[in-house]
């Protein structure tokens, strides 16, 4: 359990921050919330650290705190992150966020509801472009080697008629 003040020092949030984050549900308290009483205490768990962090991460990297609050409302619905919270990997380009799928191949976009954005795999596409000028080669080899037994057999029946 830890204080507002002692969660604005370990995750580098404004003791104001976390007061607008409160009000306006971005990552609110776990444990206990002011409910906007004067004195009350907000109480966080180390899971609304890590939120908290992810959160100010997110808006250090020049995301809106509109587009966090309904990225971030998405993925509670829907990527378990209140249990599974270490495992959630995202990614954002500034405009948008994305959830990567947790088979690695899929970027799904938390600002449009999920929806498969593109991604590509560089390391997979070198790897299949490797196998196929392999394949290509011996493929090639194996023809230059039928051409060149075709016209030795054309030759040995030229010499021998």
């Amino acid at each position: 359990m830890f204080t507002a003040q002692q969660a604005s020092r370990l995750t580098s949030c404004t003791a104001h921050q976390l007061r607008y984050w409160d009000k306006v549900s971005l990552v609110q308290p776990s444990l206990q919330s002011s409910d906007g009483r004067p004195g009350r205490r907000r109480l966080y768990s180390f899971r609304d650290l890590v939120a908290l962090r992810v959160v100010k991460s997110l808006l250090d990297n020049g995301m809106s705190v509109q587009r966090v609050r309904r990225a971030w409302d998405y993925l509670r619905r829907t990527a378990d992150m209140d249990s599974h919270l270490a495992e959630v990997k995202l990614v954002t380009d500034g405009t948008t966020i994305f959830r990567v799928a947790s088979d690695d191949d899929e970027l799904l976009d938390a600002l449009r509801q999920g929806q498969l954005a593109f991604f590509v795999a560089i390391n997979e596409i070198t790897k299949s472009v490797e196998d196929d000028v392999t394949r290509f080669e011996l493929d090639r080899e194996r023809f230059l080697e039928l051409l060149r037994r075709g016209e030795d057999d054309v030759l040995s029946e030229v010499d021998t008629g």
